[in-house]
């Protein structure tokens, strides 16, 4: 929902960091119960109140179709964006990421007294690239150039071929290296 307070500095952090999703080939879209007239007048609000304006596209979902679609809310869920608060969008704190063959990857869905984590969308995009052009898994916390776990569907044969460099094992089934480049 248009002019509620968690969302106003989400959207103004997000066109504040937009470069950092241009640089991974990466597209950054926003949706909204509230009509698309309504965002010009909230993205006036972010700038003045953010320093940033959104330039990404943001939807207008008044009749809760996307919304429905993508389970913010139940399916049952009646009405439109007429008359409806932010307490009555509750459920419509969700962050997706759709790779390029149009299927969700991510899914994430926040409380509304909590900010989502922008820079951890950043961090996941890294690894789901890295991931999907390498056989690797990334580990826990991992950030952009540490190590990497060989993913557990490369055999150790295969493996050497890949990492030819060889890899720190602390259990056979975890197998360490350098994030590959590239």
């Amino acid at each position: 929902k248009d002019f509620t307070t968690v969302c106003t500095t989400e959207l103004g952090y997000m066109a504040g960091i937009e470069d950092k999703f241009k640089a991974r080939n990466t597209k950054l879209i926003g949706l909204s119960i509230d009509p698309v007239g309504n965002h010009e007048k909230w993205s006036d609000d972010i700038e003045a109140a953010l320093s940033h304006r959104p330039r990404y596209p943001m939807i207008g979902d008044t009749d809760l179709a996307v919304a429905k679609l993508y389970n913010m809310l139940p399916a049952e869920e009646p009405g439109t964006s007429e008359g409806r608060t932010a307490a009555t969008n509750a459920t419509v704190r969700s962050v997706f990421v759709i790779g390029p063959d149009k299927k969700i990857k991510l899914m994430m869905t926040y409380p509304m007294t909590t900010g989502r984590n922008f820079d951890e969308i950043v961090r996941v995009v890294d690894s789901m690239q890295l991931t999907a052009k390498h056989k690797v898994a990334t580990p826990v916390n991992w950030k952009q150039g540490e190590d990497v776990i060989i993913a557990g569907s490369v055999s150790d044969d295969d493996a050497k071929k890949l990492f030819p460099q060889g890899w720190a094992a602390p259990r056979p089934y975890l197998r360490i290296v350098p994030q590959p480049k590239g």
